[in-house]
């Protein structure tokens, strides 16, 4: 029998059976537990495999990541923050932390930009719905697949490359999209922007659904014309959706890997934190330096998701 077989087997047939086998035999060793302490030791229980799965894929490797930051290589002899001193004087790791930069501000304005812009434009017309499907279709595509369909678009020769084509057909020449910085990082966010902005138009048009349309129409009735509206009622209602929503994709900006890997693997000045620390560990075998990275990224996105969990919290709150 093929092993890939087995292994999905295993997976779809194996590991929920074993959940069940394991909630059945919890709930028996609860049957001779006392009757007060049961229903204090029951979510403990539950939740143990759970827990046990972040402790051994999560926890481990974040503590095990920061104490090979401060070790050399290999050998694993302590070095104290030389890995961090050379993180800090590499330019190749500060020019993909200039390109980081330029995806946290493109990537953020573009998605939320033109997120909101769609949101607005389709509010309450008849073909919303198709118009949402259609934009929103990317957020489907992973990352992966995003870098491979963009790389033809970007192709140099015309008869791939959709934007080349598209120069020849006009007379001139083919371009080299992906070979000049910062053109080629740019073009590299327009993918990102292209596949989150649909998520963005998505969650601001909730945002916009729930407004009060009495208080929007109370605004034209009083004389307000449509930008006045947007302006003064419509933007300042959905500031707190689209701090959520920036905070999100700053997130995702910093994480940034799959698209410069599949695309260019960080060549001609395209080059992240992410592909940088993945460079570091499996190109050039430096795992102190590598988990250095790792851990300078980690901090720095760290900040920003307990600022969107606030958000999330002061949210709910008011709901």
């Amino acid at each position: 029998m093929d092993e890939r077989l087995l292994t999905a087997a295993i997976v779809i047939v194996g590991v929920p059976a074993a959940l069940v086998g394991y909630v059945l035999l919890i709930e028996t060793i609860l049957k001779f537990v006392p009757g007060r302490i049961a229903p204090r030791l029951r979510p403990i229980l539950w939740l143990l495999p759970a827990m046990t799965f972040l402790g051994v894929f999560l926890v481990y490797p974040t503590i095990d990541t920061v104490r090979r930051s401060f070790m050399d290589g290999f050998s694993e002899n302590f070095v104290g923050l030389a890995n961090y001193e050379y993180v800090f004087n590499s330019a190749e790791t500060l020019g993909a932390l200039a390109n980081n930069l330029l995806w946290i501000v493109l990537l953020t304005v573009g998605s939320v930009g033109f997120g909101l812009l769609i949101a607005v434009l389709v509010d309450r017309v008849r073909y919303e719905s198709w118009i949402k499907a259609v934009i929103f279709l990317p957020l489907a595509i992973s990352f992966t697949a995003a870098g491979i369909i963009w790389r033809f678009m970007y192709d140099f020769r015309p008869e791939s490359g959709t934007l080349n084509a598209i120069v020849v057909a006009l007379g001139g020449e083919p371009v080299g999209w992906l070979n000049d910085w910062p053109l080629n990082t740019i073009l590299l966010i327009v993918v990102g922007v292209w596949m989150q902005v649909g998520f963005s138009m998505v969650i601001l048009s909730a945002g916009l659904k729930s407004i009060s349309t009495e208080l929007l129409e109370a605004s034209r009735v009083d004389g307000a014309n449509e930008w006045q509206v947007f302006r003064s009622i419509t933007f300042p209602l959905l500031l707190p959706t689209i701090a959520v929503i920036s905070t999100t994709v700053v997130i995702i900006a910093l994480k940034a890997f799959d698209i410069v890997y599949i695309m260019t693997n960080g060549n001609f000045g395209t080059e992240v934190l992410a592909n940088r620390m993945y460079k570091e560990l499996f190109n050039f075998s430096q795992f102190g330096r590598g988990s250095a990275v790792a851990i300078i990224l980690f901090l720095a996105i760290v900040p920003v998701m307990v600022l969107n969990i606030k958000r999330f919290r002061e949210q709910e709150a008011i709901r």
